[in-house]
């Protein structure tokens, strides 16, 4: 067979792999073609295929020689896995491992050799092992799963691997998850990705209230509300995660009054001894050290030394689910579900974060559509799409990568068998009434039959999103001349601040939360006047502003037709379903309650609703939550292509580089240019880490 494939290969130089494995698995059955000119009906279009410049007769002339070749060879070559049989291979040798040499084929495939050991021998085996101090021994099969299994403080085996298998997840009466299986290895970091509304908070939510099989010694924390506001410090609020210490402090100290409060009796030696035992475990758990590692998590997610020392009453909404997330950190459970994690968090916050948990020792789950904190984070991907779960090896780049390339395969795949089936129909329609060929005919029909059904590859729609188009205004746009700004006059937000923008702006404000970005983008936006300076703005100027909050504001009791009606009224229902469909709300999506939308779609529904007031002007405060990553990426497109200006403020690293041209960063009450963009800023951020001790 080397030789076949060697005169293929010498006499079509640049036939493609697919092209030659085809010709090849044709080739394997030489046997049932009498004649060089059977051979070439099989397969002289391919050949020609490979090589527009070979004549007809040539072509033939080549597969004359291989069928020569093919029939006039005896012997088998050692090192080929393929061999010339006196009779056809039979299908169900292959299915029953029989001693036939295998059929190699890419669509006919056979699993290898089962365990051939003798399970009933092998149990009289483990029964004649007889241990000498009489305990039980454990069975072979015991020990191969072992392997993966560690071991607690009594002795027992306990595996910290999870699989969930063959289950379902459903929402009302749709079907978002069937028939999947997943393994989560202990000590693995897992993002979780797939477009908007396909299920992935749900099955979140499911794992985390322990509706699918999860060993019961295993501790699930999933991050997902904010802490209840009261008068606990905020570093003491974390440090309570600990139960054991603080059970045991609690304990300590209840021990210590008792025999300082009472006389000396009997008692006291048992107290003493208990105290003992206490001050031991704490040592070993290093309980001393407990404050600092609190306050280093705590830091690093951007609560100053006074920020920890305050109540969590004190907090906003968004700066309690970063307390969340700390006592999550410290806690350090088993299975740690994070969803949307860097939604609450600052571009410092997230870099510490990404830093802090690649060194994490335990099992992650996060659902993230931030492409650079999974690149960062990530050891295995889970992908869910077509109510199905992939797992991939490697970070979300890798994954990229890995599963285009599987799709391009599954469709070259799928095309070579559908021109394999095409060539066995036509010997089939011109050979079938021969009675000659009938032999061969019928076992061309079986061979159609055992192959397996290949479909072609279902593509998930393209996201699209696009702006209205607006004419060019004339400089001078939108700029702000020697500004000063506070709430208080003891507390200045900003001063002497002096930026412009135009309609050839793409701006990206950055900072740190706290540092005034939100109240920028109000002063911009004309709702905070300044204390001091000037804000000029063309009076042609329609400013679009898209903010999370617009998201959390819409009706939730009506749907995507009927809230646009509302907010634009006397416009034919075309006009609605268009804009709605600009931004991938289309369909039966565009009929559905809005309150029955996941959280990517109601943000689409946000810009549908901004793409009706037909700006020229786009103000964009985080518009990326919530968005899965193919929405970003439409929206990173949109935004490069919107004739106006634009302003941005997000954390997503991915979408700043896109369509950035110029980086603010919010700084010490005033606004600096970054002429070294993102790249620059990362550098100071990761530069101030180090110097805090955060990394």
């Amino acid at each position: 067979m080397a030789a076949v494939t060697e005169l293929v290969n010498e006499s079509f130089p640049s036939i493609g792999q697919e092209v030659l494995h085809y010709v090849n698995g044709v080739l394997d059955d030489a046997s049932e073609f009498e004649s060089s000119d059977d051979l070439y009906d099989a397969i002289g279009v391919v050949l020609q295929s490979a090589d527009d410049s070979k004549t007809e007769e040539e072509i033939k002339s080549i597969c004359d020689r291989l069928h020569r070749l093919l029939h006039g060879s005896s012997t088998i070559e050692a090192t080929d896995s393929h061999r010339i049989l006196s009779a056809p291979v039979q299908l169900s040798s292959l299915a029953t491992g029989g001693k036939e040499v295998a059929h190699s084929s890419i669509w006919i495939t056979r699993k290898e050799n089962a365990s051939v050991v003798d399970q009933k021998k092998l149990e009289k085996a483990e029964a004649m092992i007889k241990p000498e101090n009489g305990q039980s021994v454990a069975s072979a099969n015991q020990l191969i799963n072992r392997k993966d299994a560690k071991f607690d403080a009594s002795g027992s085996n306990r595996s910290y691997d999870i699989r969930m298998e063959d289950f379902e997840v459903s929402f009302g009466e749709r079907t978002l998850i069937t028939g999947a299986t997943v393994q989560l290895l202990a000590g693995r970091r897992y993002g979780f990705v797939g477009r908007n509304g396909l299920g992935k908070t749900t099955l979140l939510k499911m794992i985390a209230g322990r509706q699918l099989h999860i060993p019961s010694h295993i501790r699930i924390l999933h991050v997902e509300q904010e802490v209840d506001g009261d008068d606990t410090p905020a570093v003491q609020s974390v440090l309570q995660c600990d139960e054991r210490r603080e059970n045991l402090l609690k304990e300590e100290r209840d021990l210590t009054l008792l025999l300082q409060s009472t006389s000396p009796t009997n008692a006291d030696n048992q107290m003493s001894s208990r105290l003992t035992e206490i001050y031991t475990q704490l040592e070993s758990m290093e309980s001393d050290k407990a404050p600092a590692k609190a306050a280093v998590i705590l830091a690093g997610l951007g609560f100053t030394t006074e920020m920890q020392k305050m109540c969590t009453r004190e907090f906003s909404g968004g700066w309690r689910m970063r307390l969340a997330l700390a006592r999550a950190l410290f806690a350090k459970p088993d299975l740690l579900l994070l969803d949307e994690p860097t939604n609450m968090l600052d571009m410092k916050a997230i870099i510490w974060l990404e830093n802090y948990l690649q060194t994490w020792a335990t099992t992650i789950l996060v659902v993230s559509h931030d492409r650079q904190f999974l690149n960062a984070v990530a050891t295995d991907v889970l992908h869910l799409h077509s109510q199905k779960i992939d797992t991939y090896r490697g970070n979300y780049e890798l994954f990229h990568k890995t599963r285009e390339e599987k799709l391009k395969n599954q469709q070259k795949e799928f095309e070579a068998q559908q021109q394999y089936r095409e060539h066995i129909q036509i010997f089939i329609d011109r050979f079938r009434y021969n009675a000659n060929r009938a032999s061969q005919v019928q076992s061309k029909l079986k061979l159609l039959e055992k192959l397996p059904e290949l479909r072609p590859v279902e593509k998930e729609t393209d996201v699209i999103m696009k702006f209205p188009e607006c004419e060019k205004l004339s400089p001078p746009i939108l700029q702000l001349d020697e500004l000063y700004f506070y709430y208080k006059k003891d507390h200045v937000v900003f001063k002497n601040i002096c930026v412009n923008a135009s309609m050839d702006s793409r701006i990206c404000i950055v900072g740190e939360n706290g540092a005034g970005k939100t109240t920028l983008l109000k002063i911009l936006l004309g709702d905070l006047d300044p204390v001091q300076g000037l804000r000029h703005c063309h009076r042609n100027l329609r400013i679009g502003y898209f903010s999370q909050h617009h998201v959390d504001q819409l009706d939730m009791n009506v749907t995507s037709v009927e809230l646009l009606a509302e907010r634009f009224p006397g416009k034919p229902i075309e006009s609605y379903r268009a804009a709605l469909g600009s931004y991938g709300v289309s369909g039966d999506l565009a009929l559905r309650p809005v309150a029955t939308l996941s959280g990517g779609q109601k943000s689409r529904v946000a810009f549908a609703v901004l793409n009706m007031s037909s700006p020229n002007f786009l103000v964009l405060d985080e518009p990326t939550n919530h968005l899965d990553m193919e929405t970003i990426e439409a929206l990173g497109k949109a935004l490069t292509k919107f004739q106006g200006g634009v302003i941005l403020v997000s954390h997503d690293e991915r979408l700043i580089r896109m369509i950035c041209k110029e980086l603010w960063v919010v700084k010490d009450r005033t606004i600096v240019s970054l002429d070294g963009g993102f790249d620059e800023y990362k550098k100071i951020i990761e530069t101030e880490l180090e110097t805090q001790g955060a990394f």
